[in-house]
């Protein structure tokens, strides 16, 4: 590859390339603030405290944090 094919590439890469990465980002930015994904964030942030009032279907070894299921049969 020469000097021209890398100096062509490299600038097709620098202008579209940045603006590929910001109309991503643009998008991705609108897609988080869209209209009606408020219930879905507050879904997704309240995940890990649904099963509160129920305790874990296995017990957890305390020293290691894994499921003890063989101990539970």
């Amino acid at each position: 590859m020469d000097d021209s094919t890398y100096t062509v590439l490299r600038t097709f890469a620098d202008t579209w390339g940045l603006v590929g990465m910001v109309v991503f980002f643009v998008g991705v930015l609108f897609w988080a603030f869209r209209p009606g994904s408020r219930k879905v964030h507050e879904v997704a942030a309240t995940a890990i405290f649904r099963n509160e009032k129920r305790p874990a279907r296995f017990p957890i070894d305390p020293t290691t944090g894994a499921q003890l299921k063989e101990a539970s049969k």
